[in-house]
């Protein structure tokens, strides 16, 4: 039995393209609810029954809802091994975990929409603060995601394989173009990134083609 798989889906959403990504590489076909951040489609009753948090993403697999991509992502891997999106060795799966985490718990969750919403209409920060204010918490990661990388990066994020670490890398490169973060600094990781745009499923799930 073919099992659907349903993504309420936010084309710009981090979190969401994490997703995208994982199902394309995972070889997965799916249908894309969208869910439009931007004139509160979150916040509708009808959604809020399936993730309660006004979140993207949500996974509908079957009759069973997964939220948080990270999670989603884990579930894939497990469901769907082939192709293996985490290395065999432990210590290998952790390192690639904590740079992922570094993106998805760190840089993200500082920057995501509704956090930058709260600061330019209920904190009433100047725009200008709130652009410093995503660029200071991306260069923070980025910092530290490019020290890894000097030791962890060969053609990816983690050698010559695509891991978890790559899928998160790629939507918060695209978001920190997005606002005009100067990349210059992480000369490894902006070549780990330019490498892993021309891989189709990193393709298909850019933000311009969803």
């Amino acid at each position: 039995m073919t099992i659907e798989i349903e993504l309420y889906d936010y084309y710009r959403s981090s979190a969401s393209y994490r997703v995208r990504i994982a199902l394309e590489l995972k070889n997965r076909s799916y249908q894309k609810i969208p869910i439009n951040l931007k004139t509160g489609g979150q916040h509708e009753l009808s959604y809020r029954t399936i993730n309660a948090q006004g979140l993207v993403p949500a996974l509908i697999i079957g009759p069973k809802v997964l939220t948080q991509s990270l999670a989603i992502l884990e579930y894939l891997e497990e469901v769907y091994p082939d192709p293996p999106l985490l290395p065999r060795n432990p210590f290998e799966r952790a390192e690639v975990r904590s740079i992922a985490q570094i993106i998805a718990c760190d840089i993200h969750p500082l920057n995501n929409l509704r956090v930058l919403n709260y600061l330019k209409h209920e904190a009433s920060i100047e725009e200008q603060q709130v652009s410093d204010w995503y660029q200071h918490w991306v260069h923070e990661g980025f910092l530290a995601i490019e020290q890894k990388f000097l030791t962890s990066a060969g053609k990816y994020s983690y050698g010559s394989d695509i891991t978890f670490a790559d899928i998160c890398l790629m939507p918060q490169v695209y978001n920190a173009k997005r606002f005009s973060c100067d990349l210059s600094p992480y000369p490894t990781l902006t070549r780990v990134a330019e490498n892993l745009s021309l891989l189709p499923a990193f393709t298909r799930s850019h933000p311009d083609f969803n």
